[in-house]
């Protein structure tokens, strides 16, 4: 088949199955692998080992390192729904705050079987296999570089990519395939301007000057990626969120002006999101939080992680109604991660029955990491363990993350 009747089909059917972005590039390599370099170089990545690999780092550099076949690489958006004008609850209740692509199914879940179909339909229109990989956000791809050059959009100010008549409310998804396909143009122009909304909206100031995040201080990274105690000088700026964050996109005008307020079905609100009552899931057990987030993203947090999460949502509200619930928590919870980061939601709500549940714990607190946030909540010591992180927990905490 004629290469640009091929691409027209193929992109025709990407449409069919949702994508309502789709681009084609080339293999060749990224032209700014260097730059992701040197953001490892610079300790950016935070925790996330698996980004700094040299096999990964080598693979991110030259596609054809994932695919040796591979001649074109098809470049899809599906896009979720805008979060602005979904209310927040208007009865009173203090509530946790999920960033909306985490508010329906999972969209690894989603994308999967639809990439898949999409294959398929290559296959058979051009009669044989072909060689494919494909990944969303699960491969070792500069994916949102490829977008652009695969005419999508440009990398914002806030290293999101934004398409200048949908926003950047999308998940990127991308196909390799050992067949030539007609390549876009990529996307020259930047319409950012001289916008910094998103760099001043940022609670943790996470957003650098390179287009690129200190994703160490990004509220997503902290409430999804961080597995182990968020750094005390950031809990406060988590303020109510427990699952991801959408600021930098929600002050961003092309997504005020352009961005779809409804998305794919496939993420709409279930029972996930976008709100959550804190007093409840803070005593959420293992039994309702597998049921509540079945095939949802929250899963990657673990029922640890979104106790924690939910402990600084907790203490950022200055609702003193979550005080019991907190001093529930504290004295309860089998977690140390949980009880440690309830401790200093109960030290920052503050209060005669905060500060009683606090001396209650100081007596049989085992896990020495929770017992020194104990202490530091009751104001009896200002020493930490060093940026609050994982490898700094107590040793009891460390063989549950082992």
């Amino acid at each position: 088949m004629e290469t640009t009747t091929l691409t027209q089909r193929v992109k025709a059917k990407a449409r069919e199955l949702g994508f309502s972005l789709v681009g084609v590039t080339h293999s060749q390599p990224p032209a700014h692998a260097g730059v992701y370099r040197r953001w490892l170089a610079a300790g950016r990545h935070g925790e996330m080992a698996y980004l700094a690999g040299e096999r990964a780092v080598q693979r991110r550099a030259d596609p054809r390192l994932i695919l040796p076949e591979c001649q074109s690489i098809l470049v899809l958006g599906i896009p979720y729904r805008n979060p602005a004008g979904v209310p927040k609850p208007a009865d009173g209740r203090s509530v946790g705050r999920m960033a909306a692509f985490a508010w329906g199914q999972d969209y690894h879940e989603v994308l999967k079987p639809r990439m898949r179909r999409l294959v398929a339909f290559v296959e058979e229109a051009i009669g044989h296999r072909v060689p494919n990989r494909w990944y969303t956000d699960s491969g070792p791809l500069l994916e949102r570089e490829l977008a652009e050059r695969a005419g999508l959009g440009w990398i914002g100010k806030n290293s999101m990519l934004i398409n200048p008549e949908r926003g950047s409310y999308f998940l990127l998804a991308e196909i390799l395939l050992g067949i030539e396909l007609e390549p876009d143009p990529p996307f020259g122009a930047d319409h950012c301007g001289a916008c910094t909304r998103c760099l001043e909206a940022c609670p943790t100031q996470c957003i650098l000057l390179d287009r690129t995040l200190d994703a160490a201080r990004c509220i997503s990274y902290l409430t999804i990626e961080l597995k182990g105690a968020v750094p005390p000088d950031l809990r406060a700026q988590t303020e109510d969120w427990v699952f991801g964050c959408d600021i930098c996109q929600e002050v961003c005008p092309w997504n005020e002006r352009f961005a779809s307020q409804a998305g794919d079905a496939a993420f709409y609100p279930r029972q996930a999101g976008p709100w959550v009552d804190l007093q409840t899931d803070l005593l959420i057990d293992t039994t309702r939080f597998n049921s509540k987030f079945k095939d949802s993203p929250v899963q990657r947090a673990k029922r640890r992680g979104y106790l924690r999460n939910m402990s600084l949502a907790a203490g950022n509200s200055e609702d003193k109604a979550q005080v019991g619930p907190l001093a529930e928590l504290l004295r309860n919870e089998a977690e140390p991660l949980a009880r440690g980061h309830a401790a200093w939601a109960l030290g920052k709500l503050g209060g005669e029955e905060a500060q009683a549940a606090l001396e209650l714990a100081e007596q049989s607190e085992a896990d020495p990491w929770a017992l020194e946030e104990i202490k530091i909540a009751l104001g009896r010591t200002s020493i930490n363990w060093p940026n609050g992180r994982a490898a700094k927990t107590g040793p009891a905490d460390q063989a549950r993350q082992r």
